[in-house]
């Protein structure tokens, strides 16, 4: 197994563990009488701090999915694997940081931290994405 369906297996994990953390937030809330009934907002309003975080940080990896799956799935399509595996897995590492840092902070330097970790996913893709062009043209 290379590095990017390692780091592409590892994304897909981590969404399906936030969205689990996510149902069983909501589940409790629902249970234990801290929600009325059992429809909750998809932009996590209407729920306390930490539930609002949690649905925006599993929401933010479903939305990034599209590019960073995307260009992971597309090395791996056509067989140039070699242009992601070098940093398939830091990226892996910058989405799950900034999953994290998102659920347990909105403090000024946690929001600096997290836009850190997007940029490095986003200049990752871009690298990737101009490599990938590059190769064939």
């Amino acid at each position: 197994m290379n590095a990017t369906i390692l780091a592409l297996a590892g994304y897909i994990g981590w969404t399906l563990l936030l969205l689990l953390a996510l149902a069983t937030y909501r589940s409790v809330m629902a249970i234990s009488g801290q929600h009325k009934g059992l429809r909750f907002q998809a932009d996590g309003f209407d729920v306390p701090e930490l539930g609002y975080r949690l649905t925006r940080a599993q929401a933010n990896c479903v939305e990034s999915f599209s590019f960073i799956g995307g260009l992971m799935l597309m090395a791996m399509a056509l067989d140039v694997t070699a242009i992601t595996d070098p940093l398939a897995l830091w990226l892996l590492a910058a989405r799950v940081g900034q999953s994290i840092v998102h659920i347990v902070s909105i403090s000024n330097a946690a929001i600096q931290l997290r836009f850190l970790l997007f940029l490095v996913q986003f200049l990752i893709c871009a690298y990737w994405t101009i490599m990938l062009i590059m190769r064939f043209i």
